[in-house]
């Protein structure tokens, strides 16, 4: 297995513990601060979702600032609530509800008025759990599936007059990091009892069907009631206040009270008085009153229409928080590139439409620790792609120069785009231009060896700058001299005249360059120059190490042209097939004498010559050494 494959994989463990990690720690109360974020992404998911029109099951009864306005007070007097009762029930509900605590008591008549109209019709009243500390605590050695429960130190229960005559639920709500009730446990505990919570008092009395308490569920009836692993039933809200249908106390007390809204359903009696206290922050409020929390949580019990997070959701959860992390960190590791990051960010926006169509559909899936699972190991892994992308990109360019140095710039490209280029031999036309220092070798035996390199080298850089001006590939240096090929890496129609200017300015820099040289030197050096246009054969040469060159007549005439320049007397020797094809018509600022009709070594036939100087330059054709090396 690769290297790269093993870090991969490594990548992929380490992702998938690290998401394991994140949800096992939130699951076991840890990573508080991912309520927050869940909260907040709870309340935006519900405001995309809009408002909806609840079931038509619940009126709330409202204690509000109009009763306080008109006469009334706060608390409401016993002797006033038992008015407002009297007359609810006169109008047959199936059920009244009382978010009141009746804890304390009041002048007598009024206590004995409002217990004896709780006697005359299907009643609930609220109690309150207390806990020993801010937060609702579990046991660490209580075991059994209601070992989950929220473990009160003792209730607030109505007062035996009241109680006697109704029903008792515990009203208390459970409110996430940002205050808003995020879900409404169903079962309290103490140490020696269990109590049903408020809104399941009223459903199952509503219903008038039996409650069966399952390991990981409710059941009312034949009906399951999908409920959190604390026994929590989620809830989500409606819409803004008052979007359960809601009257006021003051239109029993001005006799204005519709029966319509009372008849054959749930009635819940409540608080909303501003200042009251009982208020809760939601994504549609900023102040709700409780009541309409608490009716909230009875409509999504009796008519069903709650939203799931059970057993089930949460082991989509684990999963989510483990794969999604995996598979964004592979499609990185996939395609290192743009490419990679675009998937990446499209399975992102699917994950979260997703999110969101499940949101709206009933089912909550948690969206805090997907992301706490998914962003850190993805953006470590990218930060270290783009790292190590960083450092291959300086390596790639590195080689690049490297290889730049012995293929020439339109060549490495060419190979970069088709790697087999001429791994079978081509024919094809192309021009050569052959360069040679003469005099080099007897140089070689007079001066000290660095000084030497030094002019070698001042030598090569001036010929690849001019072959690579003029569009020319040098194919090899041959110690003292180069090949320049001109039809590669493809043939172009002005390669004879590329080639024909390449050898002009060889001509004359390679000139400027010997006269810039110190006397010594200068006087032991000169060059020719031999070019040629026809018929080559491109080819690869070498097994392990390749290198890419031309042969044929074409090759060996230029390179024989130089033996033809020196004994000529001359520095540049062209062949007409050269002037033809460039469509030379002459220049003002050269001379070209000729033609010679000659023979080449090695080779039968004739070959047209001419010779090329710079009008400018020494009349003198070539120095000695020209002559004899």
């Amino acid at each position: 297995m690769s290297s790269r494959r093993v870090q991969i994989l490594m990548a992929l463990v380490l992702t998938a513990l690290w998401g394991a990690g994140i949800f096992a720690a939130r699951a076991n109360g840890h990573l508080q601060f991912l309520d927050r974020i869940e909260a907040t992404l709870t309340d935006l998911r519900t405001q995309v979702r809009g408002v909806q029109h609840p079931p038509d099951l619940v009126t709330i009864v409202a204690i509000d600032d109009t009763v306080i306005k008109r006469g009334g007070s706060y608390p409401l007097p016993r002797a006033d609530l038992a008015r407002v009762v009297d007359t609810i029930v006169q109008f047959k509900p199936k059920v009244v509800a009382i978010d009141l605590l009746l804890v304390d008591r009041s002048a007598a008549i009024g206590d004995a008025t409002l217990a004896n109209t709780l006697a005359t019709g299907p009643m609930v009243l609220a109690a309150a759990a207390i806990f020993p500390s801010a937060s609702e605590t579990v046991a660490p050695a209580s075991e059994g599936p209601l070992a989950v429960l929220p473990q009160a130190e003792r209730f607030l229960l109505p007062l035996p007059a009241f109680a006697d005559h109704a029903e008792v639920g515990v009203v208390n709500v459970a409110t996430g990091q940002s205050g808003s009730p995020l879900s409404v446990p169903m079962l309290f505990r103490t140490r020696d009892k269990i109590e049903l919570s408020f809104p399941l008092r009223v459903a199952t009395r509503a219903l008038d069907k039996p409650l069966t308490i399952a390991p990981d569920h409710l059941m009312l009836g034949d009906r399951a009631v999908p409920t959190d692993t604390d026994f929590a039933l989620p809830i989500t809200y409606y819409g803004p206040r008052r979007t359960i249908r809601t009257v006021s106390a003051q239109s029993i007390f001005d006799g204005t009270l519709d029966r319509a809204a009372i008849e054959n359903r749930i009635v819940v009696i409540g608080a909303a008085v501003a200042g009251g206290g009982d208020f809760y922050p939601t994504p549609f409020d900023s102040l709700m009153p409780g009541v309409e929390v608490v009716s909230t949580a009875i409509t999504h019990l009796v008519a069903g229409d709650g939203i799931v997070r059970d057993r089930k959701v949460h082991i989509i959860d684990a999963l989510t928080a483990i794969l999604l992390p995996m598979l964004l960190v592979g499609l990185l590791a996939w395609r290192r590139s743009a490419l990679g990051i675009m998937a990446a960010a499209i399975v992102m926006i699917a994950w979260a439409g997703l999110n969101l169509f499940a949101f709206t559909h009933g089912i909550w899936l948690n969206a805090a620790t997907t992301l706490a699972a998914a962003v850190p190991p993805v953006a470590v892994f990218a930060g270290v792609q783009l790292w190590a992308g960083g450092r291959r990109t300086q390596y790639l360019a590195a080689k690049s120069r490297s290889l730049a140095r012995f293929q020439a710039p339109a060549l490495q490209e060419w190979l970069a785009r088709d790697p087999d280029f001429l791994s079978k031999p081509v024919r094809q036309d192309g021009a050569a231009v052959f360069i040679d220092l003469s005099g080099f070798t007897t140089l070689t035996e007079r001066i000290d060896p660095d000084e030497l390199q030094d002019v070698l080298e001042a030598f090569h850089v001036l010929i690849d700058k001019t072959a690579v001006d003029c569009g020319g590939m040098i194919t090899s240096f041959l110690g003292d001299g180069a090949m320049i090929l001109f039809g590669l890496p493809r043939a172009m129609p002005d390669d004879a005249a590329r080639a024909l200017k390449c050898s002009i300015e060889l001509y004359r820099s390679v000139d400027r360059w010997i006269a810039s040289l110190p006397p010594a030197i200068r006087g032991q050096l000169g060059f020719k120059i031999g070019a040629h246009y026809g018929p080559i054969v491109a080819s690869r040469l070498g097994e392990s190490h390749q290198h890419i060159t031309a042969n044929g007549d074409t090759v060996n005439v230029a390179s024989r042209l130089m033996e033809v320049a020196a004994q000529n007397c001359a520095r540049l020797a062209l062949t007409d097939t050269l002037l033809d094809a460039a469509d030379f018509q002459g220049s003002p600022d050269g001379i070209l004498s000729g033609p010679l009709l000659t023979q080449v070594r090695g080779r039968s036939g004739v070959v047209t010559v001419w010779f090329w100087r710079d009008r400018n330059g020494p009349n003198q054709a070539s120095t000695k050494a020209e002559m004899i090396d």
